[in-house]
């Protein structure tokens, strides 16, 4: 399906935001023109009152500096309120009943719960019973906010997805689940070169291969040719990398050699916080073809769409 051919309704028969696995095409589209509508708005310094008289509550079992400043942002932009929920593992598997603890905050008229760090059996029981939307941010199975704003700011530079040619290249983490799946689903021709032991978890692989081809290799030049995308991730995130895994990933760093063999208009992808030199150079996510400064702000009117469609 082709998205310039698409004709957005602005609604979406949705509930829950976990996982973009559970979202059609369609669905993934909608959220897009929505991003696409408010960014807009957003330029045209024209106020969104969407959510006036509302409250997004934040459950956060990690630590998280872009994207909590860009959900209380967007939210205060949409003229809501945003409150911080203390989160204490020790509520969560012991004493506290998770029945309990969202049906109350649900009380407490909370438009939507947004989640971080809360692994999928515990969300599955939030949306089994929860009357307010629960919109998971980041865990380790799953990012679909990155991962739509990723694709909205390919369909800004690109102008289309469907045929669009990206290149994941490093470690495959939760955020490239989401990423290739989305991609996936929009049309995208995916390539994903990752060393051995480091690609996309099995049933990630599986879920991503029916619902598209994807061409896996262990040699980043392959994946990076006449490609219009290159995209990577850190690493790893709050922790070192070790000396043998430096090794292993020294020849998936994108760097300008690499990206070489990308097409000439081919733009560079990173979700942040980057490691300049570990997973890319300097001269790269610094340099003319890097956009990862317009996926971070892209990312601020994904979650103004997301409150807009499913928390009004």
């Amino acid at each position: 399906m082709d998205i310039s051919r698409y004709s957005p309704s602005y609604i979406l028969d949705k509930k829950h935001l976990i996982g973009l696995s559970d979202y059609s095409t369609e669905e993934i589209f909608e959220l897009l023109y929505a991003t696409k509508a408010l960014k807009r708005k957003f330029e045209a310094h024209e106020e969104t009152n969407i959510l006036h008289g509302t409250t997004v509550a934040l459950l956060f079992a990690d630590t998280s500096l872009r994207t909590r400043s860009a959900i209380e942002i967007g939210t205060h932009q949409l003229g809501g309120s945003c409150v911080d929920l203390p989160y204490s593992d020790k509520d969560m598997h012991a004493g506290e009943n998770v029945k309990d603890i969202v049906n109350v905050i649900s009380r407490y008229g909370v438009s939507a719960l947004v989640t971080r760090g809360i692994n999928k059996k515990l969300l599955k029981e939030f949306t089994a019973i929860s009357s307010m939307p629960i919109i998971n941010s980041h865990n380790d199975d799953c990012v679909p906010i990155q991962a739509l704003s990723d694709l909205f700011t390919i369909w800004e530079k690109k102008g289309e997805l469907a045929g669009v040619k990206l290149a994941v290249v490093g470690r495959a983490t939760s955020m490239t689940s989401s990423f290739v799946i989305g991609a996936v689903k929009c049309g995208m021709d995916v390539s994903l070169a990752c060393p051995a032991r480091y690609g996309l978890k099995r049933e990630n692989m599986e879920a991503a291969e029916q619902l598209g081809k994807i061409y896996t290799t262990d040699n980043p030049i392959e994946a990076v040719r006449d490609a219009d995308v290159v995209y990577t991730n850190a690493y790893r995130y709050h922790t070192v990398i070790s000396d043998e895994e430096k090794e292993i990933f020294a020849p998936y760093r994108v760097d300008a050699g690499l990206m070489s063999y990308a097409k000439h208009n081919s733009v560079f992808m990173h979700p942040l916080p980057a490691t300049r030199g570990q997973e890319v150079t300097a001269d790269v996510i610094d340099g003319k073809h890097s956009i990862v400064y317009d996926q971070g702000e892209n990312r601020l009117h994904t979650i103004k769409a997301i409150f807009t469609l499913l928390a009004k």
